[in-house]
């Protein structure tokens, strides 16, 4: 058996849909650079029919891009977006966000709740941030940047959203949904995709691809138009305008087409809950998220990480005390679940 890992989702590659329609770009002769192409327009309008809305879409390289260049759209430099201490945004872009808004300051809300130990921000963080100060020193709040799924593979629900969008409507923010494992939220909560975002309240959407089965190239999402003025110049300044926008705009058409992102997205949710089956009944592994979406945290003896690495296994580790982060994609297999939860069992059994 090929080896599959758990490290991440980025490390599958591109589901045969897209391979297909990437390739039927290919074959359709010379086409309009700079997102004049007819694959842009057909992927734009498919999104466009799935969230029922006629929004603004654009498409970029990765998910920091999409990010960055969608929170400078809603900020000044003078503003600031409200996150959780988790937040891709705020651990894992480089200050991407800063960067491209000129300056706007992530506000960290609380960490000790426990709706914080699960990712999640809750209205009353944001209230709590917001009423913290209103002089003229202290960077505006603006924006609400919420993760779906969250990083730590929690979901939030449709009523937990619009919870949180209804004290940022009354304290004038707008919402940002760093949607990277979007699809794996909307499968887990089994809703329409609109009911999670703009029904529920949210502006912008970064609606991840990669990590879904594409080769590269994430969604902008903007529900609400207003905030789109001037969002090419933004792209293209970034760098983020391809030449080629075909070749990441094509595959979504197979993303899109006849829901398999939802398939995919639920492929690799069921493959995370199998494996969190298997490893709950393992003595010396503690299950320390719901697994919700696509990723299984569990905390295991430092001996038995060093095995797994040393057979081959691939993971992260990025919680203190031996925690792992294990994310399904969307080809992982049962055989490769089954054999990587058997050598967790066998090697904690001989470190017991």
């Amino acid at each position: 058996m090929k080896l599959q890992h758990f490290a991440s989702d980025n490390y599958a590659g591109m589901c045969p849909e897209a391979t297909h329609w990437f390739m039927e770009a290919n074959g359709s002769g010379h086409q309009p650079g700079y997102g004049e192409d007819i694959w842009t327009q057909r992927s734009s309008d498919m999104l466009r029919e799935l969230f029922q809305k006629d929004c603004d879409v654009y498409f970029v390289f990765n998910g920091t891009a999409a990010n960055s260049l969608a929170l400078a759209s809603m900020c000044q430099s003078y503003h600031s977006v409200i996150c959780t201490p988790v937040a891709h945004i705020e651990t894992d872009e480089c200050g991407g966000p800063e960067f491209f808004s000129n300056g706007s300051k992530l506000l960290v809300a609380e960490a000790a709740s426990d709706a914080a130990q699960r990712g999640k921000l809750t209205p009353d963080a944001v209230e709590q941030l917001v009423l913290k100060r209103d002089d003229i020193h202290y960077p505006k709040p603006k924006v609400v940047s919420l993760t779906q799924a969250t990083e730590l593979g929690t979901v939030y629900t449709v009523d937990e959203v619009r919870a949180i969008t209804e004290v940022a409507r009354r304290r004038k923010l707008k919402v940002h949904m760093d949607g990277a494992r979007f699809a794996n939220a909307v499968a887990a909560l089994g809703c329409h995709p609109a009911d999670v975002t703009w029904r529920a309240g949210v502006d912008v959407l970064c609606f991840g691809g990669t990590k879904n089965g594409l080769p590269i190239g994430e969604a902008v999402v903007f529900f609400d138009r207003e905030l789109s003025h001037d969002f090419a110049y933004r792209v293209k300044q970034a760098g983020q305008l391809a030449s080629k926008m075909r070749f990441i705009s094509a595959p979504w058409v197979g993303l899109l087409e006849d829901d398999v992102w939802l398939r995919n997205a639920r492929h690799s949710n069921a493959m995370a809950w199998r494996l969190h089956e298997h490893l709950k009944v393992v003595v010396g592994v503690t299950i320390l998220q719901p697994t919700e979406a696509n990723a299984v945290f569990a905390q295991l003896r430092k001996p038995v990480i060093d095995a797994l690495y040393a057979k081959g296994w691939k993971f992260y580790q990025f919680i203190a005390g031996g925690g792992c982060r294990l994310m399904c994609a969307w080809d992982t297999t049962t055989e490769s679940v089954d054999a990587f939860a058997k050598d967790v069992r066998e090697l904690s059994q001989a470190h017991t």
